[in-house]
Protein backbone atom coordinates (compact mmCIF):
# COMPACT_ATOMS: atom_id res chain seq x y z
CA UNK A 1 0.00 0.00 0.00
CA UNK A 2 1.53 3.24 -1.02
CA UNK A 3 0.92 6.61 1.19
CA UNK A 4 -1.55 8.14 -0.71
CA UNK A 5 -4.00 4.87 -0.14
CA UNK A 6 -3.21 5.24 3.57
CA UNK A 7 -3.82 8.99 3.89
CA UNK A 8 -8.01 8.15 1.53
CA UNK A 9 -8.25 4.80 4.30
CA UNK A 10 -7.54 7.60 6.83
CA UNK A 11 -9.76 9.89 5.43
CA UNK A 12 -12.41 7.63 4.71
CA UNK A 13 -12.24 6.24 8.25
CA UNK A 14 -12.12 10.01 10.10
CA UNK A 15 -15.31 10.73 8.03
CA UNK A 16 -17.08 7.69 8.80
CA UNK A 17 -16.62 8.29 12.79
CA UNK A 18 -18.19 11.81 12.40
CA UNK A 19 -20.92 10.39 10.48
CA UNK A 20 -21.68 8.50 13.93
CA UNK A 21 -20.89 11.27 16.10
CA UNK A 22 -23.19 13.31 14.29
CA UNK A 23 -26.15 10.99 14.32
CA UNK A 24 -24.97 10.02 17.92
CA UNK A 25 -26.00 13.69 18.99
CA UNK A 26 -28.96 13.99 16.82
CA UNK A 27 -30.08 10.58 18.73
CA UNK A 28 -28.96 12.54 22.16
CA UNK A 29 -30.77 15.90 21.31
CA UNK A 30 -33.98 13.73 20.74
CA UNK A 31 -33.43 12.66 23.58
CA UNK A 32 -33.02 15.55 25.34
CA UNK A 33 -36.62 17.00 23.62
CA UNK A 34 -38.52 13.81 25.18
CA UNK A 35 -36.32 14.34 28.66
CA UNK A 36 -37.70 18.09 28.63
CA UNK A 37 -41.36 17.02 27.42
CA UNK A 38 -41.53 14.62 30.50
CA UNK A 39 -39.91 17.09 32.90
CA UNK A 40 -43.13 19.37 31.47
CA UNK A 41 -45.67 17.06 31.54
CA UNK A 42 -44.66 16.35 35.02
CA UNK A 43 -44.79 20.21 36.47
CA UNK A 44 -48.17 20.34 34.76
CA UNK A 45 -49.01 17.52 37.13
CA UNK A 46 -48.06 19.50 39.97
CA UNK A 47 -49.69 22.27 38.85
CA UNK A 48 -53.12 20.65 39.25
CA UNK A 49 -52.84 18.81 42.35
CA UNK A 50 -54.86 19.43 45.34
CA UNK A 51 -53.86 20.24 48.85
CA UNK A 52 -54.45 17.18 50.82
CA UNK A 53 -57.11 17.43 53.89
CA UNK A 54 -55.40 15.98 57.23
CA UNK A 55 -57.57 15.89 60.39
CA UNK A 56 -57.31 18.13 62.78
CA UNK A 57 -54.70 16.61 65.75
CA UNK A 58 -56.50 18.60 68.78
CA UNK A 59 -59.98 17.38 67.79
CA UNK A 60 -58.99 14.23 67.84
CA UNK A 61 -57.63 14.57 70.97
CA UNK A 62 -60.37 15.99 72.91
CA UNK A 63 -63.22 13.05 71.62
CA UNK A 64 -61.19 10.54 73.62
CA UNK A 65 -61.07 8.54 70.60
CA UNK A 66 -56.94 7.85 70.95
CA UNK A 67 -56.97 7.05 74.58
CA UNK A 68 -53.49 5.98 75.67
CA UNK A 69 -52.81 2.39 76.09
CA UNK A 70 -51.01 1.71 79.81
CA UNK A 71 -50.74 -1.71 79.19
CA UNK A 72 -47.58 -1.92 77.27
CA UNK A 73 -46.16 0.24 80.57
CA UNK A 74 -47.23 -2.24 82.86
CA UNK A 75 -44.62 -4.49 82.80
CA UNK A 76 -41.41 -1.83 82.54
CA UNK A 77 -39.28 -2.83 85.96
CA UNK A 78 -38.83 0.36 88.32
CA UNK A 79 -36.75 0.95 91.38
CA UNK A 80 -38.08 1.62 94.61
CA UNK A 81 -36.25 3.35 97.59
CA UNK A 82 -37.36 3.41 100.86
CA UNK A 83 -35.45 6.74 102.80
CA UNK A 84 -34.91 7.33 106.15
CA UNK A 85 -32.75 9.72 106.28
CA UNK A 86 -29.79 11.96 105.29
CA UNK A 87 -26.42 12.59 106.46
CA UNK A 88 -23.44 15.15 105.50
CA UNK A 89 -20.35 13.49 107.28
CA UNK A 90 -16.31 14.43 106.05
CA UNK A 91 -14.38 11.86 105.11
CA UNK A 92 -12.37 11.39 107.88
CA UNK A 93 -15.23 10.89 109.70
CA UNK A 94 -16.57 8.51 106.83
CA UNK A 95 -13.13 6.72 107.23
CA UNK A 96 -13.43 6.17 111.21
CA UNK A 97 -16.59 4.10 111.20
CA UNK A 98 -16.20 0.80 112.75
CA UNK A 99 -18.21 -2.17 113.34
CA UNK A 100 -20.78 -1.04 115.75
CA UNK A 101 -21.17 2.65 115.04
CA UNK A 102 -23.63 4.77 115.05
CA UNK A 103 -24.43 7.22 112.06
CA UNK A 104 -27.27 10.34 113.15
CA UNK A 105 -29.44 11.24 110.43
CA UNK A 106 -31.68 14.27 110.05
CA UNK A 107 -34.55 13.00 110.72
CA UNK A 108 -36.80 12.29 114.17
CA UNK A 109 -37.61 9.34 115.52
CA UNK A 110 -40.70 8.35 114.24
CA UNK A 111 -40.90 10.37 111.14
CA UNK A 112 -42.16 8.92 108.03
CA UNK A 113 -40.18 7.75 105.91
CA UNK A 114 -39.82 8.89 101.93
CA UNK A 115 -40.81 6.23 98.92
CA UNK A 116 -38.91 6.88 95.90
CA UNK A 117 -39.66 5.38 92.96
CA UNK A 118 -36.31 5.32 90.26
CA UNK A 119 -35.09 8.33 92.61
CA UNK A 120 -38.38 10.36 92.45
CA UNK A 121 -40.47 11.06 95.42
CA UNK A 122 -44.14 9.42 95.55
CA UNK A 123 -45.10 8.96 98.81
CA UNK A 124 -44.73 8.89 102.48
CA UNK A 125 -44.56 5.86 104.98
CA UNK A 126 -44.10 4.07 107.85
CA UNK A 127 -41.85 0.99 108.80
CA UNK A 128 -43.75 -2.29 109.64
CA UNK A 129 -42.47 -5.75 110.04
CA UNK A 130 -44.37 -8.73 108.16
CA UNK A 131 -43.16 -11.91 108.64
CA UNK A 132 -40.26 -11.51 110.06
CA UNK A 133 -39.46 -9.04 106.46
CA UNK A 134 -39.13 -5.27 106.92
CA UNK A 135 -42.41 -3.24 104.90
CA UNK A 136 -43.83 0.15 104.52
CA UNK A 137 -47.25 1.29 105.38
CA UNK A 138 -47.65 4.53 102.90
CA UNK A 139 -49.19 7.56 105.16
CA UNK A 140 -49.18 10.17 102.18
CA UNK A 141 -49.16 9.42 98.52
CA UNK A 142 -47.62 12.95 96.65
CA UNK A 143 -50.04 13.98 93.87
CA UNK A 144 -49.15 13.96 90.14
CA UNK A 145 -49.75 17.79 90.44
CA UNK A 146 -46.71 18.18 93.22
CA UNK A 147 -44.87 15.36 91.42
CA UNK A 148 -44.22 18.13 88.59
CA UNK A 149 -44.14 21.05 90.51
CA UNK A 150 -41.36 18.97 92.72
CA UNK A 151 -39.58 18.67 89.34
CA UNK A 152 -39.31 21.87 88.04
Amino acid sequence: MSEQDDLSAWDEALSEQAEAEGSAEGDSAAGDADDMSAWGDALNEQANASKADFEDIADSSASGKNKVDLDVLLDVPVTLQLEIGRAKVSIRNLLSYTQGSVVEMDRLAGEPLDLLVNGTLIAHGEVVVINDKFGVRLTDVVSPQERIRKLK
